[in-house]
């Protein structure tokens, strides 16, 4: 994958996304709410989290919670290796780390381009969802961040 730009309509602000692999799919979040990458390092479980919380890490002396992206989407939920990567991202006053297992690019979408998830998709699936974008031959789920983070987060941190 490339980060060629994906051309819409004239006039039409096209926006940048951060590509990332959970599992056999790619998905994509607004590198608006990225405010960095990083490796993976063990989190600390924390008693009577949700199941897709991995645990905290520390940030620079602040605790993170991380979210297992592949646990949240309701993947097959795989043991991190030194392959994974935490995206650190901020969403409604949130700051929370999402566990994947490898970034890939940043890559241009026009919002034209982004099209609607299908209505199969389970009502879960569409919550997290914004649409689905067709990009060098593959199919990629652009994510909404901050329904990833559940406002329980909130207590985590």
């Amino acid at each position: 994958m490339t980060g060629t730009p994906i051309q819409t309509a004239q006039g039409v602000e096209p926006q940048e996304f951060i590509a990332f692999h959970v599992g056999e799919q790619t998905y994509c979040i607004d590198i608006i709410t990225v405010r960095e990458i990083r490796g993976w390092t063990p989190a600390t479980p924390l008693p009577h989290a949700p199941s897709f919380v991995r645990g905290v890490i520390n940030l620079r002396g602040s605790v993170l919670p991380v979210v297992d992206l592949a646990a949240r989407l309701g993947l097959p939920i795989k043991e991190p290796t030194a392959r994974h990567a935490v995206i650190v991202v901020q969403s409604n006053g949130q700051i929370v780390g999402l566990l994947v297992e490898a970034v890939s690019n940043i890559m241009t979408i026009a919002p034209d381009a982004i099209q609607p998830t299908p209505e199969v998709a389970s009502e879960l699936s569409k919550s997290f969802i914004q649409g689905i974008v067709a990009a060098d031959q593959q199919v990629i789920s652009v994510l909404i961040v901050r329904n990833l983070l559940p406002e329980s987060l909130q207590l985590a941190a």
